[in-house]
Formats: C-alpha cells, structure tokens, sequence
C-alpha cells in the first residue's frame, strides 16, 4: 500500500490523464481530488436526479419502497466502495462510477431500450451503455467552457470499459472516442471492474426483495436454488420464531456479503497471480480481474438465470414491457412525424440532415423519466396509457 492507504495498482488521481477540455485550475471548488471532483459532478447532474423516475425492475410503481435507477445505483456504489476500500483501491473513483453507470438508461428500462433500438435501426441503434458517455460528454451542458460535465479520463474510461474491452464501439462511442480516445480495446481500472461487478450483487439480490414484496416470486420458489436454500436454513437455526419479513431481508443481506467477501478474496487471488503492480497492468491484463470464484459464478450465473425464469420474464412483466414499447415507439413515431411537438429548446436545436436528426429526437426521449413519457403520450394522443403499473 501507498502512504494514503492506496494499493500501487489502483488509480491515483494525482495521476489522472486530465480531462477532454483544459479549464482554469483556479475554477477548483474546495480541496477534492480529480475523482471526487467527478463524484459531485455526477450527484449534481440533472441527469442523476432523473434516476428518481426510471424503472429498475418494475414499470413506474406505485409503492413507495420498490428499487428505481437511482436507489438501485446508491446501493451499488454503497458495496462498491466496501470492495474498493478493502483492495485498496480509490473509493471515490469507485463510487463515481457505480453512480454513474446507469444514467444512459431510457424510461421503462430494458422495455424502453428496446424501442429505440428498434426506432433508430437505421441511425446505428441504441445502447444505454454508450449512451451514459453521450450524455455525460456532450448533452448535459452546465458550464460555459465546454460541452458535458468534462469528466476525468479514468471516469470515462471505466464507464464505456467497466464490463470489458469493446471492439466493435457503437456509433456514439465510437464518436466520442475518437474526439477524446478511451483506449477501448483494453480492460479498464480496477475501480471499474468493481463498480461492474458491485451492480452485478446489488441487483442480483435487491431484486429478489422487490420480487417477494410484490408477489411475483415466492420463498418457495427461492428454495430451488441450492445454495439459497442453504443460506435459509441456517438463518432459522439463527433466528428460531423470527418474522419471516426480517429473515428474507437477513437473506438478502447474507447473500451480498457471502458475494462481497467471494470478490474481495478472489480478485486478491487475481492480483497475486498476475503479478500486477500498476493500473496499467491491469488494463494491460488478458482477463478481468475483479471477479467470482469458480464456485460463487455457478451460483451467481444460476440466480440470473432464475431470476429472468420467474421475475423478468414474467408473463405480467412481459406484457407491461410491451406496452412501454408500444409507448416509447408512438412517442418516437410523433415527434419524426411533427418536430414541432418537440418542446422549444429540443426544436431549435434539431438537425436537418440524417442519422443526426433521429440520434437528437432520441437524445430527448432517452432523457425522459417514465413519468414524463407517460405524461407525454398523454398530451399527444389524449389518453393515459392503461397497463403501466403492475406494482
């Protein structure tokens, strides 16, 4: 470890490799580190405040105690930072990431996602994971100097690589690339392996509590998995007569740290094993090192797949999807047809040529809240769109 507690093969902000536009260093607010500097940026975006609204699993619920986007990327950055500190990583940097990693996603999730996919075919599609960097380089604007927040090299590089080397860029990373190069076929900083892996554990098992509160999954259910089963069992022997409520959500807790303890020690494993020493030999590295054991990826693996049998896949969860769809499309549909249904500052500012005027209108719908592009439909069409909510 560094004298400041920071493993030699973690990211050091007194080392960043800058930001894409040069500012005033004297415009600095208060003693932060490059990194934390891109934490409070991110917190203060508008972008982040509009995780409020965005689906996480469920359809704009009604109930006040399910998972959205930003709860759910609080709860990320909260066990990200738990692994971070115990490798010896920057937790700041970490913490920026988990935050951020979902900020590209559209109203109604993966519903949504998939209508502009499917509306920008001819435009080069859609990616929520590119589409993070679009808005945090280029559509939230808030200073004078330059376009997007101008965020750290190593925060960009973590949010378009934290799942691994990418290739074959989409069309909107791979223009932002070329304007500020991310080295995109190599593997990103460790802060980014475990901001990936972090959102992995959250959701894998926050989802399991969303799942039981609203009835789609069952304990019952739960106890085909093995090791769940297991885990179960010796809650009961631990708490004998406790109210079932508390002993899932004791479930819930064992289960991210059995996952958190597995990542902590097999990516130290990893660390050892490949003899690492610098941030750059970990992005320099054949494989991911932030990982599951062997053991703990069966398992995990096994939960996901559980989890899209009986939750994602749904039957009711289908069918609400295909209405956002069908929502997500009529909005998009309208505004090609009529730009001037566009609010005023999105209509001045539309391109005439293509792909670029389909990638604006789908910079605004992609931007919406779930509530915001109901509410939308419902000033277009005069009607609410019925089966949005099934929680």
């Amino acid at each position: 470890m560094t004298s400041a507690g920071r493993a030699p093969y973690a990211s050091d902000p007194l080392r960043s490799r800058g930001r894409e536009f040069v500012t005033d260093g004297g415009s600095a607010r208060g003693p932060r580190s490059d990194f934390q500097r891109d934490r409070d940026r991110i917190i203060h975006s508008i972008a982040f405040r509009r995780l409020r609204h965005k689906t996480q699993v469920f359809i704009a619920p009604d109930g006040d105690h399910y998972r959205v986007r930003l709860t759910h990327s609080l709860e990320v950055a909260q066990i990200g930072r738990v692994i971070a500190r115990a490798l010896g990583l920057d937790e700041d940097l970490t913490e920026a990431l988990c935050l951020a990693h979902d900020i590209g996603h559209p109203p109604f999730g993966h519903a949504g996602e998939d209508a502009l996919e499917t509306a920008m075919e001819g435009a080069g599609g859609f990616d929520h994971n590119a589409n993070t960097l679009r808005v945090l380089m280029r559509l939230e604007s808030p200073y004078c100097g330059h376009e997007g927040l101008n965020l750290s090299w190593e925060m960009l590089e973590g949010l378009a690589k934290h799942n691994g080397p990418i290739l074959k860029p989409s069309w909107a990373l791979a223009e932002l690339d070329q304007a500020y190069p991310l080295d995109l076929p190599t593997f990103a900083s460790l802060e980014a392996q475990v901001a990936a892996i972090s959102d992995d554990i959250a959701y894998d098992n926050h989802d399991i509590d969303d799942g039981l509160r609203a009835g789609f999954l069952r304990l019952d259910d739960l106890m085909e998995l093995p090791s769940v089963a297991d885990q179960w069992r010796q809650i009961e022997r631990r708490f004998p007569g406790a109210p079932q409520d508390r002993m899932l959500r004791e479930l819930v807790r064992g289960q991210i740290g059995r996952m958190v303890n597995d990542v902590i020690a097999e990516t130290q494993s990893g660390i050892t094993d490949t003899g690492v020493t610098t941030v750059e030999e970990v992005r320099a590295a054949n494989r991911p090192l932030a990982t599951f054991s062997a053991t703990m990826g069966e398992e995990e693996r096994a939960l996901k797949q559980f989890m899209y049998s009986r939750l994602y896949l749904h039957d009711e969860q289908r069918a609400t999807a295909d209405r956002a769809r069908d929502v997500i499309a009529a909005l998009f549909a309208a505004y090609a047809a009529d730009p001037a249904l566009l609010p005023e500052s999105w209509r001045a500012t539309l391109p005439q040529a293509e792909p670029a005027r389909t990638r604006h209108i789908a910079d605004f719908i992609s931007g919406m809240t779930d509530r915001y592009a109901i509410d939308s439909y419902a000033r277009l069409f005069g009607e609410t769109p019925e089966g949005l909510r099934n929680v």
